[in-house]
Formats: C-alpha cells, structure tokens, sequence
C-alpha cells in the first residue's frame, strides 16, 4: 500500500495537493487525526479493496499537539507493508497572512486573543515535527495551483520506477529563482528581444523571436554549452536514483530568451528520457480564481 501524509501550514496549497492526488486515482482523507494512522491504514489493508492501495491523508495544525509532537512514532507504527511519503506545504509569513486577509477567512488557530500573524507563527510550530521529517517540502510562496500540481505530479509521484523526472522550466529574475531549481542557467547575457518593438509583446515560441535569436551566434554558442553540461552529468543523475529534477532558465522578464533556451532544451531531451516536462513559470495562466491566495480559505 502507498501511503502520501500531507501537511502544511494554512494557506499552504494543502487542498490543492489533495485533490491533485484524488485526480491521480488516490483515495483521499482531509483532516485525520495522526493518532488514528496505524489504525486506518490496518482497516484499509485488512479490506484487501484495490481502490485503497493509494492513499493520501492530510494531518493539519487542528490535531492535537501531543499527537503533532510525536509524529515521528506514529508513522513508525505503521504496517510494515505501507510505503509512505511525507509531503510538507509551506510559503513566507507575508504570503500567508496576504492569502488569509485576501479571502476574509480565519485562520484554524487564531481567535479574539490571536491575531492573524501570531497564529500563523504558532503553526510553524505546532507542525515542525511533521516538517522536519518530510520526504518532500515545497515552498508555495509563488506557485499558482497549477504550478503545485504540476510539482505534486513531478516531484512526489515522478515517473516509473527506476527512471527520472526531469522538468525544465523558464523563469524571470524580476520574480525571483524559483524555489525548487535543482540546477539554474541565467541566460540575460543573450541579445534582448524586449527591446525591439515588434518583438516586445511576443514570446519565445513565436516564430520571430526564435528567428531573432537564431539569428545570433551567442545563443547558439550558449545552448550548446548548456547541453554539454547535461549531457555529461544527466545520466549520472539519473544513476544516482534521482526521481526528480528542476532545471531552471533564466532571463530578466521570463518572456522570451528564457522560453526560447527552456524550450529548446525540452525537445532535445524528451528523446533520451521517458519522462521530461516544461514549465514556462511567467507565461503561466494567473487568473486570480486558480491562485494559491484564493485555497487560504480551503486550507483551514
């Protein structure tokens, strides 16, 4: 039986991780008392139903805090036929408290006597056993759900067994080096299309911008040094019994030499890996109702 133990503080993305993992054909349970594991999951393999060998519960700050404090030993007791993975959701406290204020809600922990930033501090607390035993943490302060989903499927579930994830992704540094770059290229050093009117307004994988770009020596000379590098160390990632990695391009607004570089690298490797993935992190949809600042409310 596979067994995911979701945890986080509020406002995380936590329901965002479970219902990606209930659409993954996991059978999911929100909110469970640690103290109840062992015994759910022996009712669940002693019923021998093919639909509960995935399962994926979320243990929050509302449990207990004796329970919360020996987590540790609770996991231990599990059967010894339970494969199980610890999933650890966290952003910034100002992130938090921007996502909580947003959506009107309250926080889990705070009352007349806690104020919102008090009880978001407290949380960090309560739940640093779980969080220091994770398999997996996840820094959501600038995913959107999508982004979380595509690194629950990347990250926790990852391919087959045996082979690698691997995911390249496009970046602008105005918004910061993504949180989960295993390795990063910064690529500003390439002629900027930015600043040429007619490119402006386009991307990366338009036709133009790759014919301006190709048109340059340098980009060619900087996309195959990068693949010299992945080719020479990729397989020994690969060998080392990786399950992932986040290969991070960088440019200054993420629009268009980080996406062109980004792409380019994706079609040359999905041909020697079984499964490679790309993100283009800038020109991802953001509408507002698919952020994580609107799953505050759910993640309570």
């Amino acid at each position: 039986m596979q067994l995911v133990i979701i945890s986080g503080r509020s406002g995380s993305g936590k329901s965002t991780a479970l219902h990606q993992l209930e659409d993954e054909g996991y059978y999911c349970i929100d909110n469970l008392p640690a103290s109840l594991l062992p015994a759910l999951l022996q009712e669940l393999e002693g019923r021998g139903i093919p639909a509960f060998n995935r399962t994926a519960v979320c243990v929050d700050a509302r449990n207990a805090w004796q329970d919360l404090a020996r987590f540790s030993e609770i996991v231990q007791s599990l059967p010894e036929a339970v494969s199980y993975q610890t999933l650890f959701l966290d952003a910034d406290d100002s992130v938090l408290i921007k996502r909580f204020s947003e959506t009107r809600r309250r926080h889990p922990l705070s009352n007349e006597n806690t104020p919102l930033a008090e009880a978001i501090s407290q949380e960090r607390v309560l739940l640093e056993p779980i969080a220091s035993a994770a398999t997996l943490s996840l820094d959501t302060s600038q995913m959107t759900i999508y982004e979380l989903r595509d690194a629950i499927r990347q990250r926790l579930l990852g391919g087959s067994e045996g082979t690698m994830s691997i995911l390249f992704q496009s970046f602008g540094f105005k918004r910061g080096v993504p949180n989960d770059a295993d390795l990063m290229f910064d690529v500003r050093m390439l002629p900027n299309p930015h600043w040429v009117k007619e490119l402006r307004m386009k991307t990366g994988l338009d036709p133009e911008v790759r014919s301006f770009l190709e048109s340059r020596p340098m980009a060619e000379e900087l996309y195959e040094d990068i693949c010299a590098y992945l080719d020479r160390w990729l397989p020994t990632y690969a060998q080392s019994n990786r399950s992932y990695i986040t290969i991070a391009v960088g440019c200054t607004g993420g629009q268009h030499r980080s996406v062109y570089i980004a792409d380019k690298l994706y079609h040359r490797y999905r041909e020697a890996f079984p499964q490679v993935h790309l993100r283009h992190r800038e020109m991802h949809n953001r509408n507002p109702e698919q952020s994580l600042d609107s799953q505050a409310s759910h993640d309570r």
